[in-house]
């Protein structure tokens, strides 16, 4: 991803699979009490859709792995971004500049090349200065994480090592609460008859078809006008497959459910679709499956294979 060339693809692809959905969204809830949720199919639950494609173990080109997570993590950014400017409560002025401040300073220190850790700790004033200003406190993480110094990415680099610090805490501790706290999905009386809704349908069209309808026209666009090239070892069947895993959103999509909407009953109908939507979209998993390359089991395989390239000795 260190080349542009190479970012532009997964860049492009997430960018689509933001519009997409939440177009077909806004197509079903067009002028409904239920308009306000547009950005719930535009997310990705990054952990369950590289989960998936790890259960099909190293049939996965490395580079078709990178590609999801790249898409992943730029999918993400972009629902964080719509989050900060579409669900906020109202803007305190005074505390945004106090957030720009902040940031300004953190990023003053990156230039500076100041590589401790501790002056970046003024994060958490940052966060503070975002929730108090109506923006959704969620940005503070990347613009955080744009000023603390990544370098090269080596171990020595102050990115590396709070990234480390807080993997073990992050992945034991603050993702398992997060996913708990905010699925909360009740299966009441009349849950189906709500998947049948304008709201159902259309967060269930939005991250079972959008998103991948999204993901193949602009990466197929992109690629057809020679902006970028596919992964290496990947073919056009791969993308799409892998549009396919984006639709699980799951947390992300059920935390926007909850800023979007006030209604209870509203929240519980798109956490039900959220839920469904997901599951269906796990079955790109099976797409890939039937996609892939199969891998070789044994060494009479690997013979084989040699042959058809020709080598003597291997045939030998």
């Amino acid at each position: 991803m260190s080349e542009p060339r190479n970012a532009t693809l997964p860049a492009l692809a997430a960018l689509g699979g933001i519009l997409v959905p939440a177009g077909i969204y806004a197509l079903f809830n067009h002028g409904t009490p239920t308009a306000s949720g547009a950005g719930i199919p535009m997310a990705t639950d990054i952990a369950f859709a590289i989960g998936v494609l790890a259960l099909l173990g190293d049939r996965v080109p490395v580079a078709l792995k990178v590609f999801l997570t790249a898409l992943a993590v730029m999918d993400d950014l972009g629902a964080i971004i719509t989050i900060a400017i579409f669900y906020n409560k109202g803007l305190h002025w005074a505390y945004l500049g106090g957030a720009m401040v902040v940031f300004g300073f953190l990023l003053l220190l990156n230039r500076l090349k100041v590589h401790r850790l501790w002056p970046y700790l003024a994060g958490p004033v940052l966060w503070y200065c975002m929730l108090r200003s109506g923006v959704h406190p969620t940005i503070t993480g990347v613009l955080l994480a744009f000023a603390i110094p990544f370098g090269t990415g080596d171990e020595e680099s102050p990115s590396y090592r709070l990234q480390h610090f807080l993997h073990r805490p992050v992945a034991f501790g603050i993702m398992p609460v997060f996913a708990l706290a905010n699925t909360c999905i009740v299966l009441a009386p009349g849950w189906v008859q709500g998947l049948l809704s304008a709201e159902g349908l259309g967060i269930i069209a939005g991250l079972v078809v959008g998103k991948p309808l999204g993901i193949a026209l602009f990466a197929g666009a992109a690629i057809a006008v020679g902006w970028c090239t596919l992964p290496e070892g990947t073919r056009f069947l791969h993308i799409i497959g892998v549009g396919l895993l984006a639709g699980i959103g799951f947390t992300m999509s059920i935390f926007i459910a909850l800023l979007a909407f006030d209604d209870a009953e509203a929240v519980l109908q798109a956490g039900t679709a959220i839920l469904v939507a997901s599951l269906i979209a796990a079955i790109g998993g099976i797409w890939l499956k039937y996609t892939l390359p199969a891998k070789a089991l044994d060494d009479e395989d690997g013979l084989e294979h040699e042959a058809r390239r020709g080598d003597p000795d291997q045939v030998q």
